[in-house]
């Protein structure tokens, strides 16, 4: 294996509270993660300079590793000398420091070019504030206070297919010349706002903004009924957050000079990794990040990327905004001990007294899980209702589909079937005490169908690897794989309706047969390092693992830390979710214990109050 040009990549990630930093060496096996440091983010007073963070997070990196990467005045040491054993060859970062990229966006059809522009914002790595349409029932003051008082950062307008309305686009546009934004950070420069509609809008567009805003066309984002093109756009926000927001954002000028690329948004840059490995692996993924007060959901199926915000599903800031959405029964039916409402009311609010504690107590780590699969469940659940087929496109005649009237659920484009991968991160996921807590959480949010393979980022690094897809994919890739991801195991769960104690499935593993019955979970011990097995699986009749309503289906699996999960509580609909209010106490109870028992969740769990 011949010697690289870039040996020694250092790469931050710049958070709201924390800046993570770490160096990646090229070794003997490849490109490793050699060390990690980090320090606390430098954004507001008193030092209200975010190169202070990095410059301390990488002296930590450099103590660490045994070896000079900065100059006596500070300044990186470019390039990698291994002679004097010093410096790095680049430097890369990422940042959703200061709130990150917030943004409005508009369209003519709440359901059509709005969602676009949505999904265009979201893409990009955006926190979306609001989203403005001529149907959406607000009269011009009212949407022109609602700019003036979110302040974005900037902001996204489409409207019209190529061709269509100019109308109605330009009333918008003037909705927004009307409310003469202000930027969040500084007074001194123009907010950006990009217009990505319809072409021969161009022109009034810019007659009505031009001179009031740092405008910026770009290609129509939906240039027909049936077609969308949103690159153009996702591009566009990224180098306008970088010449605009960033600039103006306290010290990020310095750290643009010190990084060897561009700067990315955090979000974009977690997109960009789970894009490089689905593309390079011909995958489909499923990923999520939950945080203290977000969770973003990203998917790229069949070639197609797509990401989501949940603003306010956090184990966190939004802790208490997880238990007014989920409900109590649905919180509870995941705490294997008995616990009345106000009991929990309680323990949430003395969560929100302290929202960034940790759990002391086993109970309290149990009921921090239970909210977790919440969050995860409704966070998914608002990235299915988003990633769904093109409004507006003539469909059986559905016009209920085109003002937003049918089924969310039914329109969705994530089908779990082709899903080959989940990946979790996020505090609550890569550091739970226990793997199998992690893949169990996983499994009970998302309920993956058929043969789907459960991973989760070790120490939150995808960051950095998706910045670094951009400039070196093989290094990302190879560290992504071996020191990002740990292959928890995989998860095999038949579609379809079972009934409590009749046989869901018959398998075949390692030279063993094992029968999964309804309601049950079973765990097979396997490591990954022992190679990919063959496995036959024979669902029950009305059960289906992607070949056919009971007909066998072969595939290999590999297993994990964990290892394989056979799930016989059956999926559309999931049997226990369906019979939650049905269920008595004592059998929530029975069947929340089998299968603690089988995943071995909590081994010194005895019960409330032991």
């Amino acid at each position: 294996m011949s010697e690289p040009k870039i040996r020694s990549i250092l790469a931050t990630d710049c958070g709201s509270t924390t800046t993570k930093c770490i160096l990646i060496e090229w070794g003997e096996d490849g490109y490793r993660l050699a060390v990690r440091g980090e320090a606390p983010t430098t954004v507001e007073a008193p030092a209200e300079d975010v190169t202070q963070g990095v410059l301390n997070a990488v002296r930590e990196v450099s103590e660490l590793i045994g070896r000079p990467l900065l100059d006596e005045n500070g300044e990186l040491i470019r390039p990698y000398d291994r002679e004097k054993n010093q410096g790095i060859d680049i430097y890369l970062s990422t940042s959703s420091a200061g709130g990150g990229l917030q943004m409005v966006v508009g369209g003519v059809v709440r359901e059509m070019t709005a969602k676009s522009a949505e999904k265009a914002a979201l893409g990009a790595g955006a926190i979306v504030m609001d989203v403005l349409a001529v149907n959406d029932g607000r009269l011009p003051h009212e949407k022109i206070e609602l700019i003036r008082q979110l302040r974005p950062d900037m902001l996204l307008l489409a409207g019209g297919v190529d061709g269509g309305t100019v109308k109605h686009v330009v009333e918008l546009a003037q909705v927004v010349g009307a409310a003469d934004p202000k930027p969040r950070l500084g007074i001194a420069y123009e907010l950006p706002v990009i217009f990505a509609g319809n072409k021969d809008a161009q022109e009034p567009i810019r007659e009505t903004l031009a001179k009031k805003t740092a405008l910026e066309v770009v290609d129509n984002l939906r240039p027909a009924m049936d077609k969308e093109n949103l690159q153009p756009s996702r591009l566009k926000i990224q180098e306008q957050f970088l010449e605009h927001v960033m600039a103006h954002a306290p010290g990020y000028p310095n750290l643009m000079k010190m990084t060897d690329e561009e700067i990315m948004p955090t979000p974009a840059a977690v997109g960009s990794i789970m894009e490089t490995i689905a593309k390079r692996d011909e995958i489909n993924i499923v990923g999520v990040d939950i945080g203290g007060a977000t969770t973003d959901v990203f998917s790229v199926l069949d070639g197609v990327f797509n990401r989501t915000v949940s603003a306010n599903f956090g184990m966190s800031y939004s802790f208490s905004n997880v238990y007014a959405e989920a409900g109590h029964e649905q919180v509870m039916r995941w705490v294997p001990f008995s616990l009345d409402e106000r009991e929990l009311r309680n323990r949430i609010k003395n969560k929100m007294i302290r929202p960034t504690s940790i759990p002391y107590l086993l109970e309290e780590l149990i009921l921090e899980q239970a909210m977790a699969r919440e969050a995860l469940r409704l966070s998914f659940d608002q990235h299915k209702s988003l990633v769904t087929g093109l409004k507006g496109v003539q469909k059986k005649s559905d016009l209920s589909a085109l003002f937003g009237l049918g089924d969310e659920e039914s329109d969705t484009l994530i089908d779990m079937r082709k899903v080959n991968m989940l990946i979790g991160s996020g505090g609550v996921l890569s550091h739970a005490p226990r793997r199998h807590q992690t893949a169990m959480m996983l499994i009970d949010s998302f309920l993956p169908e058929g043969v789907t393979t459960l991973t989760v980022d070790s120490i939150f690094m995808m960051p950095q690897l998706g910045v670094l897809a951009e400039v070196h994919p093989d290094a990302a890739t190879q560290v992504f794989e071996r020191d990002c991801l740990i292959y928890l195991g995989d998860c095999v769960a038949p579609v379809g309706r079972v009934k409590p104690g009749e046989t869901a499935m018959e398998v075949q593993i390692d030279g063993e047969k094992l029968t999964v019955r309804g309601g049950e979970m079973i765990v097979k011990q396997r490591e990954r390092d022992l190679g990919p097995t063959q496995v036959t699986i024979h669902p029950a009749r009305g059960l289906d693992m992607g070949a056919g309503p009971g007909t066998s289906f072969q595939c290999e699996l590999y297993g994990g830390t964990v290892g394989v999960i056979f799930d016989g509580r059956g999926r559309r609909p999931f049997s226990f979710q369906n019979a939650v209010t049905d269920l008595s106490e004592k059998d929530r109870l029975d069947y929340l214990s089998k299968w603690n028992e089988s995943l071995q969740l909590y081994p010194d769990f005895k019960g409330a109050g032991h």
